[in-house]
């Protein structure tokens, strides 16, 4: 009998015990990472690029600047990859710092490896701030339409909202008049639609208010109707247009990306909220009386980041693409600033001669690419719980 007692206890004390070591979110995020090798190629070759940007921008700007990338030699045109400077016909301040042309020179004799490492900080900054601007974009669109999406907008709405925009796109144009008289009707009417709903109602008030108080459509519909539209547009296409109209900016690109590829992550998160919205730890929290904005940002929003970080990383690489294939058709950023997309589009023209011209800055693109698309494709196989059990 007492063996028996002493077996019960002893199992007893074995199920409290946990039967594996308890690990963290980042050590697991780690293990499930390390076992995909492609992945881990593409985070090292991703951290070494942001090395050597970091680098080029140290070395690359400034009054004087360590490698000059803009110092023209015509006596050294198109000198070959690991060619010594002839120091005899060069000043002391043309000769390359390294003391030889690592990358050889272009049709002007400046210097390519120069070149390329300022290419790679303008390649890593249009990545990382266009990419930041559509992942807030929709971030925001998105998350109304997966918490608000079932709230309906009145005609009244639409018309005030017509009223702002086309009031602040009339300013925009040069037409301030009927811009600042459109814009303030519609502040005045806006203000009179948020004084009305704060105001208690009555037993006998109506909620409508003629064909003007009509429910029009939902806040998912519009948002959604609106993603549709903007993904009917080739997106190369519309950015080739924007960028010919407005001034030749690196600021203006990277803007003009953000603005233009922002609508797969307004659906990710839209589909995240959509799931999350019904889960039982929002209906408690709305239960106790958090606000709309708390649950949003501290109890769904971290739960949603998955999905959105995969398609930023992936999003980053597709980014310094356009910026590239931009700069190739001369609508990039303007000399004497160089990229990897004008140093491919100077080199076109000596394909034969000088073919380290379309080479080098050509591989460094396929390069960092595909680094960040297999780094976002091993993301995605590790924060996915169904993907996860596969492996």
């Amino acid at each position: 009998m007492t063996t028996a007692n002493e077996h019960s206890l002893n199992n007893a004390i074995l199920l409290d015990e946990p039967l594996a070591p308890k690990r963290s979110r980042r050590q697991e995020f780690w293990s499930l990472l390390s076992k995909n090798k492609l992945a881990i190629w593409g985070l090292v070759t991703f951290a070494i690029f942001s090395c050597v940007a970091l680098s080029g921008l140290i070395l690359t700007a400034g009054t004087n600047p360590i490698m000059d990338p803009s110092i023209v030699r015509l006596q050294e045109k198109l000198r070959p990859p690991l060619a010594r400077p002839n120091t005899e016909t060069l000043k002391p301040d043309e000769i390359p710092t390294m003391g030889i042309y690592l990358f050889g020179t272009d049709d002007l004799g400046r210097d390519v490896f120069a070149r390329m490492l300022q290419g790679a900080w303008v390649s890593l900054t249009v990545g990382f701030v266009a990419v930041g601007i559509s992942v807030l974009i929709g971030i925001f669109l998105g998350g109304i339409a997966g918490y608000f999406g079932e709230r309906q907008i009145r005609v009244e709405h639409l018309i005030v909202s017509a009223f702002l925009t086309i009031g602040i796109g009339l300013l925009i144009a040069g037409r301030p008049s009927w811009g600042s008289i459109l814009f303030l009707a519609g502040l005045i009417w806006l203000g009179s639609l948020i004084v009305k709903k704060k105001r208690p109602r009555g037993r006998g008030d109506r909620t409508g208010g003629g064909m003007l108080g009509i429910n029009a459509l939902s806040v998912d519909t519009l948002i959604m109707r609106f993603v549709d539209i903007m993904l009917c547009f080739p997106s190369f296409f519309l950015i080739l247009t924007v960028v010919a109209i407005l001034p030749a900016s690196i600021y203006n690109i990277m803007v003009v990306i953000g603005l233009t590829s922002w609508m797969v992550s307004a659906r990710l998160v839209r589909a995240e909220f959509l799931s999350l919205r019904e889960q039982d730890f929002v209906a408690a929290a709305r239960a106790l009386g958090v606000s709309n904005l708390r649950i949003i940002f501290r109890h769904m929003m971290p739960n949603a980041m998955g999905p959105v970080l995969v398609s930023a990383t992936i999003g980053i690489a597709y980014a310094i693409l356009t910026e590239a294939g931009l700069s190739f058709l001369g609508f990039g950023v303007p000399p004497p600033d160089a990229t990897w997309g004008n140093i491919l589009a100077d080199g076109r023209r000596f394909l034969f001669d000088a073919p380290w011209l379309t080479f080098i800055p050509g591989i460094a693109i396929l390069i960092v690419v595909l680094a960040f698309n297999l780094f976002g494709e091993g993301l995605r196989d590790v924060l996915n719980p169904k993907l996860r059990e596969r492996q």
